[in-house]
């Protein structure tokens, strides 16, 4: 039986991961946590479009990854805007060229498909999805890339991840739906690196703090390390907001 037709929907609210403190064993695939730009491409309504995770028109800036969704048929992606360096996804290399204007580092993995050839792909299980998604990246070139996976136990992962100094992985049940409100379908799971990291800048959120910018000492250098949660309630974060605190 057929699926039925479906009319390609606007932008997705994307599914978030539930932090946690260790990988799961079984029944999940496991994936490298990027540090960049989370990013949705949607194909096939005129020109290619980005939107960032908050549903704003980003294509110009990403306007060359855009260039490269050589497809016809309707798609939706769900991925990651990256730039490379040493070896790894560096998020101040990625600000710093978007603020110059530069996109030639610039790569887009993409971890899952959401919308594929009037089929809405939401329902279908995680890992049925990772299989149309490989099918589909295949067929193009960089700076598309596919966010490959790891089945089985994510600590072998992990560990990886943990020598390499990336931020950690991202655990998916395999055989779960997209949900944009999901709870405990995605988990990512950081690596921990213990020291003590001034603040430098802040994300807002509309009545709080939503994320903090880091820095570390470098000799008489301030250096950018990344950017991490608060872990502060909505009280708490509205309530520092609004202080005499200078943001």
């Amino acid at each position: 039986m057929r699926a039925a037709k479906a009319e390609m929907p606007g932008f997705i609210k994307p599914q978030l991961p539930t932090l946690k403190t260790k990988a799961p064993s079984e029944g999940y695939i496991h994936e490298v946590k990027y540090d960049g730009y989370r990013a949705q491409v949607h194909v096939g309504k005129g020109s290619p479009k980005i939107f960032t995770r908050n549903g704003h028109d980003w294509t110009k800036p990403f306007s060359a990854i855009a260039g490269a969704f050589k497809l016809k048929s309707q798609r939706i992606f769900d991925g990651e805007v990256v730039v490379i360096h040493e070896g790894r996804t560096n998020f101040s290399e990625l600000q710093a060229d978007l603020a110059k204007g530069r996109q030639n580092r610039m790569l887009f993995y993409a971890f899952d498909i959401l919308f594929h050839n009037r089929e809405d792909l939401r329902a279908k299980p995680q890992l049925y999805r990772k299989e149309r998604l490989k099918e589909l990246i295949d067929m193009l070139d960089p700076p598309v890339l596919y966010s490959e996976q790891l089945e089985g136990d994510g600590h072998e992962l992990f560990e990886a991840a943990a020598q390499l100094n990336y931020e950690g992985i991202v655990s998916k049940r395999a055989d779960a739906p997209y949900r944009s409100d999901g709870k405990e379908a995605w988990l990512k799971i950081k690596t921990v690196q213990m020291g003590k990291f001034p603040i430098v800048g802040f994300v807002k959120d509309p009545s709080g703090v939503a994320a903090l910018y880091l820095g570390k000492e470098e000799g008489k250098e301030l250096v950018y390390m990344g950017k991490v949660g608060t872990g502060w309630s909505r009280t708490v974060s509205s309530e520092i907001r609004k202080s005499s605190i200078p943001w």
